[in-house]
């Protein structure tokens, strides 16, 4: 999987993290450690994770996910994951995995409209 880290892309006022293949632990803490340090110093007000290129999560990328959201909530951003395959959110159920803070979308471009369309966030309204 390449170097070991996964891109963090500013939109505008949107970060957006897409995941590719397995997540493995030390790369999902650095992406944590990345995601909310990018938070901080750009003022975002919101996190889209695309989920579309992963197949398969455990309870740790899950627990990561939730971090994610909760760190992001911290600091005035809301957090959307997209793409979610249909065998990753049955998967997530079975562990119990709620996910607390996070919010889903069918596709990217969907949870861009819902962070930043007209009735989207604005960094400091949560």
């Amino acid at each position: 999987m390449g170097a070991g880290h996964v891109p963090v892309l500013r939109l505008g006022d949107v970060l957006l993290v897409t995941l590719q293949g397995d997540l493995y632990d030390s790369m999902a803490q650095r992406l944590l450690q990345d995601i909310t340090e990018a938070i901080s110093s750009s003022r975002v007000a919101g996190v889209v994770i695309d989920l579309s290129g992963v197949e398969i999560v455990d309870s740790f990328l899950g627990r990561v996910l939730a971090e994610i959201a909760a760190n992001a909530r911290l600091l005035a951003a809301q957090t959307v994951v997209a793409g979610m395959r249909p065998a990753v959110a049955i998967t997530l159920v079975e562990l119990g995995l709620t996910l607390p803070g996070l919010r889903t979308a069918l596709t990217t471009q969907a949870a861009l409209d819902l962070l930043t369309g007209p009735n989207g966030p604005r960094p400091g309204s949560n």
